[in-house]
C-alpha cells in the first residue's frame, strides 16, 4: 500500500521469529518495494539475538574472500585458462534460465514430447493409418498443457516453495515454465504434422499442420488464468479435460458416426476442421489468448504463493 509502512512491533516481532507467518509472508512482500522498512528490519534482526551469528557469518566471507586461495601449482606451470568476463556471464545466465526452466527441460516430459511426434509419424508411414494427423492435431492443443502441470508445483520440484517464495517466483517462474513447455513442445510437433501425410482419399481433408497453435496458446493461457484460483494441476486438468471432451462429446454422438474406423477419423477431422480452420475460428483463439493474458497480468499478486502451502 502507498504511504504505509511497518509498525514498531511487527518489525520487532518479524526479526526475533514471533510474527505469524502469514504475516510474516505480507511483510516480506513489503520489503521488497519499501527500502526504508527494509532497513529498519535489518537493524532490528542485528541488535537481535541473530545479530552475532549473522556478523560471525559476515567476518568469515569476508575472511575468505580477502585471504587468497592456497595452491600447490610450480612457478613454471602455465596459468590456467580464464574465459572472458562476458562469456562467463553468458554461461552463468544459461545455466539459470535452464536451472529456473524446471523440469520441461530437465525431466522426462521433453522425451514425452518427441515420442508423441515420433509415434504420429511412424503411425502414419509405417502403420499406414490414414487419420494419424487428425489424430495429432486432436492432442497437440493440450500436450503444452499437461507440460505446464509436469514442470510447476510441489510435485514437480523438491525446492518449489523456496523457489516460488523468492523475488523471482510467483507469475514470473510461472510464465518461465511455460515458456519452456511452448519452446519444447511448439516446434516439436509442429514439425510432425507437416511430415504426415494428408488424409485418405475416403477422408476430408485435415487441417493445416499449424491450425493448432493458437488454440494451443489459448488454452494453456487459460490455464495459467485458473491456476490462480485453483492450483496448477487441477487448472491444467480442467482445461485439458474440457478441451478433449469438447472435441470428443460431438465425434462420439454424432448421427453419421459409424462402426468403422474411417466413420470415426472423418468425424474427428470435421470437428478439427470446425475449431481450427477459417478466419473466424484462428480470429476466436487469438482473441481468447490475448484476454487470458490481460487477466494474467491483472492477477498477477494471486500467483506470488501459488502452491506454496
Amino acid at each position: 500500500m502507498t504511504g504505509w509502512h511497518a509498525p514498531d512491533d511487527l518489525v520487532t516481532r518479524y526479526a526475533d521469529g514471533s510474527l505469524p507467518e502469514t504475516d510474516a509472508w505480507s511483510l516480506e512482500k513489503h520489503l521488497e518495494s519499501c527500502g526504508p522498512c527494509a532497513a529498519r528490519v535489518s537493524h532490528a534482526a542485528r541488535a537481535g539475538a541473530a545479530g552475532v551469528v549473522l556478523a560471525e557469518v559476515r567476518d568469515a566471507v569476508l575472511h575468505a574472500v580477502r585471504e587468497p586461495a592456497p595452491t600447490t601449482a610450480r612457478t613454471s606451470d602455465p596459468a590456467p585458462t580464464r574465459l572472458p568476463a562476458p562469456a562467463r556471464a553468458v554461461g552463468g545466465r544459461l545455466t539459470r534460465i535452464v536451472w529456473a526452466a524446471g523440469p520441461a527441460l530437465r525431466g522426462a516430459w521433453a522425451g514425452a514430447v518427441v515420442l508423441v511426434a515420433v509415434g504420429a509419424v511412424a503411425l502414419a508411414y509405417g502403420g499406414g493409418a490414414a487419420g494419424a494427423r487428425p489424430l495429432l492435431l486432436a492432442v497437440a492443443p493440450v500436450v503444452p498443457v499437461a507440460g505446464v502441470a509436469l514442470s510447476y508445483g510441489r510435485h514437480a520440484d523438491p525446492l518449489h516453495e523456496i523457489v516460488a517464495t523468492s523475488p523471482s517466483g510467483g507469475l514470473r517462474l510461472l510464465l518461465m515454465r511455460t515458456a519452456a513447455v511452448l519452446a519444447v513442445s511448439l516446434p516439436l510437433l509442429t514439425v510432425a504434422g507437416l511430415l504426415l501425410p494428408p488424409s485418405g482419399p475416403h477422408l476430408p481433408a485435415a487441417p493445416a499442420a499449424a491450425t493448432w497453435l493458437l488454440p494451443g496458446l489459448a488454452l494453456t493461457l487459460a490455464s495459467l488464468v485458473l491456476s490462480g484460483y485453483v492450483g496448477c494441476r487441477t487448472a491444467t486438468a480442467v482445461v485439458g479435460g474440457g478441451w478433449l471432451l469438447a472435441l470428443a462429446a460431438p465425434v462420439l454422438t454424432a448421427s453419421v458416426l459409424t462402426a468403422t474406423g474411417s466413420g470415426l477419423t472423418a468425424r474427428l477431422v470435421q470437428q478439427l476442421s470446425l475449431y481450427f480452420t477459417g478466419a473466424s475460428p484462428q480470429a476466436g483463439w487469438a482473441a481468447a489468448a490475448a484476454l487470458c493474458a490481460l487477466l494474467l497480468a491483472a492477477r498477477r499478486s494471486a500467483y506470488d504463493r501459488l502452491e506454496t502451502m
